[in-house]
């Protein structure tokens, strides 16, 4: 019997069918070490040593593997066939020979680009050694990203208050974004004419013709750029007579797309079905590793981590197939298309993204997988296809045309398209990004010399635009057209912009936040050189160099290393004010605007002699005036929103960052957006100093909402919260909707129940209300909607128990019936994978567990189970201080991705122990909440 290590659960299940009692597989559910988050991790001082730690969840899979060993007569390595999965191979040998579990057993590695029985079988002929230029590669990407977020992320965390991670990748990632918002800041508008003549033919065809030239010269977009020239020219062609100067047809081709890589199946999917990057990635991992169709389980799409365009010569013969079975033979062209690939160096997985086997029709599988997978299936399938189709035939007529006035010339051009035979464009149209449409109108016939006859004449006035922000499809293509990082790590890339709320999503477009401005200036100011577009493209190509065994991975971190340390080093002895007058500079267009009647913007508009500056304080930046504290003016970073001088203040000593937004209607009092402790919150009206004065009404923003984005109108109905939804069926009082500690709910009586993640609370309507509420009785109990099953992930592979995401009363949390485990605030619910949930589990197990019925414990009751194990014991009336610990040095390091480096952390104060509430323990959560307190 022969042991096979892969990497997921659902793998190992699948692909143990298939190679039947001769074989026992496992699965690491991926890495089974990683880089401890503490310093000496990647020790530059020993030539980059690596330290790497084997956690209870990898020690209990390596356990599993060796039990396995035992009378084995070898050990295969199947995990993916990209650099990360060779590298999980890696770490898979290195924890058994350190256990000493393989004693000379031969060890093989296999890879398959897709979940099939014939593509696992001739895998299996196949093996080969460990490619060590691959693990190589993986270790020096490993180290940069542990090197960059750990020695940097502290710098901005000392130096830049709110500011939480930097990344190699990620904060040059960000500065794209940020630097496409300056340019829109800078953007000054330009205004320019066109000039469009409505000609008739003689036989009455009627068509549009645009001026391009006058005199012999030719006339561009911009170069009508009055009101004054436009009417000239008007009133020449108001006068003139026309004919038909020339008329060219010339016939045109145009090609199908190549099939899907990472990066164009991301960019796609996001124009065309709205799904981030993440998303698709985790519903591209769900349709590769596959669905149980007659009784089998195969894999849907090949793998999907790759930057190559090519497939499999029997793949491309079964789409060929298709072609001709499903569109005729007229749209299948003589030979099949060949394409080669633009990256500088693909050799991740070779093949493009495509279906295992083509006659798997969308409408087939949808049936077999959910709404999200089978959407994405189709646009797999249908670009697959399309590719190996024929050529669409086009014609493209251009028509000139003379004006004559006098001895005046003037020449329009009219142009036009017109298919002659769709081909590929019959199933299949690749998105774009921001381009213009394309004139596809069709002209009537003319020839040269015929008269024409002028219908009207318009004279039109336009304004140059600045360049539209990033789509998350169009940054993803910037991004790999740049050779900045690797399209596996992509989505988390972007994943990790907008959990650190350097960006946020508005109209499916990426918007800069104040606090991804403030990153980005102080890296440009201090750390320019790392956060260059060459500079992070030329590593990428060094580490594509030691994949291919070219160079040795510990010379570029020496060469990175050099320069980088020196950097940081440079920064000890940075003061605040250097800080601030760098960003003051960097940042002047957005923090303070010119305005309308073109006086000074940073003159304070309360004193009128002090000077507004950028100010760092408790709750972060925000712009104060330079006669303080005689003049306590103070507003939020951006002057977005602010609509005269004096809007958006807090002369009278409020908290900094305060905007005033206007006056309530039917108080008259000001409503303003303000930053807490807990947040960022809308106020009505002013605090008292009276002692036994009412507090203002406040209510928070909701999660996910940007406090730039809050205007007066939503403000408003924030302060009007509760509000009244419905009145229940039954009772017929009323369903009031709120927000509260945990997030937004409705409320009948005392039964609550959470909105969905889809749900606002400002515009949920009486029948959802109703149901949430309905659904919470039926269920019974108080902790959440019972009735609501959550998000099935799978089953245990050892207890064979259903793990299930659910929302609970203190976050999203994966439970499998008996141990909940609460999810980190960088984990999306909707992300969450089974792997993830039973590493989540096991570690929750390994720490303790928690149990979903276990008592709920008093403010002061000890943690992780201390007090049910105890015995019943008096304590001493005095308990002598223990000695606090050394603080430790906290870490940055980035995943082992690259690109999602670790959140600030939360310690300072080194606890002995700290157990993790799950998210059903609401009494450890108020144990903490009431210790803060009382610190």
């Amino acid at each position: 019997m022969k042991v096979v290590v892969v990497e997921s659960p659902a793998k190992a299940k699948t692909i143990n069918k298939y190679l039947g009692r001769d074989y026992e597989v496992l699965a690491s559910f991926g890495h089974i070490r990683d880089l401890p988050a503490k310093d000496g991790s990647v020790d530059p001082e020993a030539d980059f040593h690596m330290l790497w730690e084997l956690d209870d969840r990898g020690s209990k899979r390596v356990s599993d593997i060796v039990k396995a060993l035992k009378g084995a007569d070898g050990l295969i390595l199947a995990t993916d066939p990209d650099r990360e999965g060779e590298a999980i191979s890696w770490h898979v040998v290195e924890a058994l020979t350190a256990r000493r579990a393989l004693k000379g057993m031969p060890v093989e590695r296999v890879t398959f680009n897709a979940i099939t029985k014939a593509a696992v079988e001739t895998a299996m002929r196949q093996p080969r050694q460990i490619d060590q230029a691959l693990v190589d590669a993986y270790l020096a990407r490993r180290a940069l990203d542990y090197l960059v977020g750990f020695n940097l992320s502290p710098v901005l965390w000392r130096k830049l208050p709110g500011a939480r991670s930097a990344g190699r990748v990620q904060s040059v990632a960000l500065r794209l974004v940020c630097e496409r918002e300056r340019e829109i800041e800078l953007f000054k508008p330009r205004e320019y004419w066109s000039l469009v003549a409505t000609l008739v033919t003689e036989n009455g065809a009627s068509f549009e013709a645009r001026l391009t030239g006058a005199d012999g010269k030719r006339i561009q977009r911009l170069d009508v750029g009055t009101g004054d020239e436009a009417a000239a020219f008007r009133r020449d062609l108001e006068l003139a007579t026309f004919q038909v100067g020339s008329v060219e047809a010339k016939p045109a081709k145009r090609h199908p797309a190549p099939p899907f890589t990472t990066s164009t199946l991301q960019q796609e999917a996001s124009r065309k079905l709205g799904m981030a990057p993440a998303q698709t990635m985790r519903a591209a991992q769900k349709l590769y590793e596959g669905v149980e169709i007659d009784g089998e389980t195969v894999g849907l799409i090949t793998y999907m981590r790759t930057d190559g365009v090519d497939m499999a010569p029997e793949a491309i013969q079964d789409v060929r197939r298709v072609v001709a079975r499903e569109y005729g033979e007229r749209y299948l062209p003589g030979a099949p298309r060949k394409y080669s690939v633009k990256a500088k160096n693909a050799q991740e997985a070779h093949e493009a993204v495509r279906p295992t086997d083509m006659s798997r029709l969308p409408k087939t599988v949808a049936r077999t997988v959910d709404a999200e997978q089978a959407r994405l299936y189709e646009l797999i399938w249908t670009r697959t296809v399309a590719s190996q189709m024929e050529s669409a035939e086009l014609e493209r007529t251009t028509v000139d045309v003379v004006a004559q006035v006098g001895p005046r010339r003037l020449e329009l051009r009219a142009t036009g398209q017109v298919v002659k035979f769709d081909g590929f464009l019959t199933l299949y149209q690749e998105g774009k990004d921001d381009e213009e449409d394309e004139d596809g109108r069709r002209l009537p016939p003319m020839t040269a010399g015929d008269p024409l006859k002028r219908e009207r004449i318009a004279s039109t006035q336009h304004f140059t635009e600045p360049p539209p922000r990033y789509s998350e499809a169009s940054l993803v293509k910037r991004m790999e057209e740049l050779g900045i990082g690797r399209p596996s790590t992509y989505a988390a890339v972007l994943q990790t912009l907008r959990d650190r709320e350097y960006v946020r999503i508005d109209k499916k477009r990426l918007v800069a936040e104040d606090k991804g401005r403030l990153v980005t200036g102080f890296l440009e100011s201090f750390f320019k050189r790392y956060v260059e577009y060459d500079f992070t493209a030329d590593l990428e190509t060094q580490l594509d160099r030691v994949s291919n065994a070219e160079i040795d991975w510990r010379e570029v971190l020496r060469d990175f290393w050099r320069d980088f340390s020196a950097a940081i080093s440079g920064t000890k002895e940075l003061r605040v004010t250097e800080v601030l007058d760098a960003l003051n500079d960097l940042l002047g267009a957005h923090i303070f605007p010119e305005k309308a009647d073109g006086s000074n913007p940073r003159t304070c508009p309360t004193c009128g002699s002090g000077q507004l500056s950028l100010k760092l304080g408790k709750f972060g930046a925000f712009v104060g005036c330079s006669n303080y504290p005689e003049c306590k003016y103070t507003r939020q970073l951006a002057a977005s929103g602010v609509e005269g001088d004096g809007e958006g203040s807090s002369e009278n000593g409020g908290q900094p960052g305060t905007r005033v937004l206007g006056n309530d209607p039917a108080s008259g009092l000001p409503v303003t957006v303000r930053d807490g402790r807990f947040g960022p919150f809308v106020q009505l009206g002013e605090a008292s100093a009276e002692k036994d004065a009412a507090k203002p009404k406040r209510s928070s923003i909701p999660k996910g909402t940007s406090p730039s984005s809050v205007d007066l109108e939503m403000a408003l109905k924030l302060l009007a919260l509760p509000r009244e939804v419905a009145k229940h069926p039954e009772t017929g009082e009323p369903i009031l909707a709120n927000l509260g500690r945990f997030g937004p709910y409705v409320q009948h009586g005392k039964m609550y129940a959470n909105l969905g993640r889809d749900d606002d609370v400002l515009e949920i309507g009486a029948n959802r209300a109703i149901d949430l509420i309905v659904a919470k009785e039926q269920g019974g109990g108080r902790r959440g909607p019972a009735a609501d099953p959550g998000r099935a992930l799978g089953e245990h592979p050892e207890t064979g128990k259903p793990i299930v995401v659910k929302s609970g009363k203190y976050g999203p949390y994966v439970t499998d019936g008996t141990t909940n485990a609460t999810l980190p605030k960088t984990m999306a619910a909707e992300a969450v994978d089974l792997p993830q949930a039973l590493e989540l589990i096991a570690a929750r197990e390994a720490a303790g567990g928690s149990k979903k019925k276990a008592p709920a414990r008093k403010a002061g009751a000890a943690k992780t189970g201390a007090a049910k194990t105890a015995p019943a014991k008096k304590a001493p009336a005095k308990k002598p201080p223990a000695k606090k610990p050394p603080a430790k040095k906290a870490s940055a390091a980035e995943a082992p991705d690259g690109e999602a480096p670790a959140s600030k952390p939360a310690v300072r104060k080194a606890p002995a122990k700290k157990a993790t509430a799950s998210a059903e323990e609401p009494a450890a959560a108020k144990s903490g909440t009431a210790a803060r307190k009382k610190a």
